[in-house]
């Protein structure tokens, strides 16, 4: 019986391999190969025969929207399944990608429920799900979400696990994000102390507004709220930040480094979540380093899409 073949684009190595432990956990028998960017994943996919691709859409030197439209234009490539993993919800950027011949979306930051789905999805149309099906086992894995997966992969599986907060229904198509709420004032529902910004944190379970209490290439500390189901260490998320008016959208792909609590009592209404940026694309380092010699004491990140 011959395999089914994944291919796993990214520039993050981070986000690679979640996505590739997910597949494995769920499909022992499937063959993963991955790139770091467009132009990698061009070479190999002119080496070798692939039945579903994975893609990020924002990466250096060829982008996952280059990367679709180029596929499509090749004989062999035009009717394999192309998945855009993207950050991007938009109605403009999913119109683009329809017109260029995506077969389907998965909003970052995802479960691996939604991973998993929405394969099955792909590869049934195409096919070729019954052979790699007969290669799963009997009952899928059913232990959470990205942030255990992460943690068990990074840790081999030593580290206690963490009940993680409930997941989200995966969406058939990213929607275009709801308008921001901004944060509430210090009388009507407490200032988050020591903050400079503001931003919208994307969990798989749903979306926080966070103040930025500091900014560098890195990573970001910020400041959020307690609520009864608190983000865990190692939950893949995404920041969105954007400063001014009309003023440039930074979608940035990471994940919880650390979540503490920001007063030193057990009560604490305020939690500081460490933020580490996995992204290894120029233009968003570049919109970085021009965020920070701005500064962020004058403005407020307003949320971003």
């Amino acid at each position: 019986m011959s395999k089914v073949s994944v291919l796993v684009v990214d520039d993050a190595t981070f986000i690679r391999d979640l996505v590739k432990k997910g597949l494995r956990d769920h499909f022992p028998g499937v063959q993963i190969v991955e790139a770091i960017n467009g132009r990698k994943a061009q070479q190999l996919l002119g080496r070798q025969s692939i039945d579903l691709i994975l893609c990020d859409w924002e990466m250096p030197e060829l982008s996952g929207l280059e990367l679709l439209s180029w596929c499509r234009e090749q004989d062999n490539l035009k009717t394999v399944p192309f998945i855009m993993v993207t950050s991007r919800g938009d109605k403009d950027n999913v119109i683009q990608a329809i017109q260029a011949g995506v077969s389907d979306f998965i909003g970052k930051p995802f479960s691996n429920e939604q991973l998993v789905t929405k394969v099955k999805k792909a590869l049934s149309r195409a096919g070729k799900l019954q052979a790699l099906m007969a290669s799963a086992p009997p009952k899928m894995l059913s232990s959470g979400g990205f942030a255990n997966d992460s943690l068990a992969a990074l840790t081999g599986g030593q580290a206690q696990v963490i009940k993680p907060a409930a997941l989200a229904p995966a969406a058939p198509v990213p929607q275009e994000a709801p308008a921001a709420t901004p944060m509430a004032s210090a009388k009507s529902a407490g200032q988050a102390p020591g903050g400079r910004g503001q931003g919208q944190l994307r969990l798989a379970s749903g979306t926080m507004n966070c103040v930025i209490k500091a900014l560098s290439l890195k990573d970001a500390q910020l400041v959020v709220k307690r609520t009864e189901l608190p983000p865990q260490v190692l939950e893949s998320a995404v920041l969105d930040l954007e400063q001014g008016e009309g003023g440039e959208v930074a979608r940035l792909n990471g994940y919880l480094h650390a979540v503490a609590a920001l007063e030193p009592r057990p009560d604490s209404e305020w939690l500081l979540l460490t933020f580490k940026f996995v992204d290894q694309d120029p233009q968003k380092l570049d919109y970085l380093s021009r965020l920070i010699a701005r500064g962020t004491a004058q403005k407020h990140f307003v949320p971003g899409a």
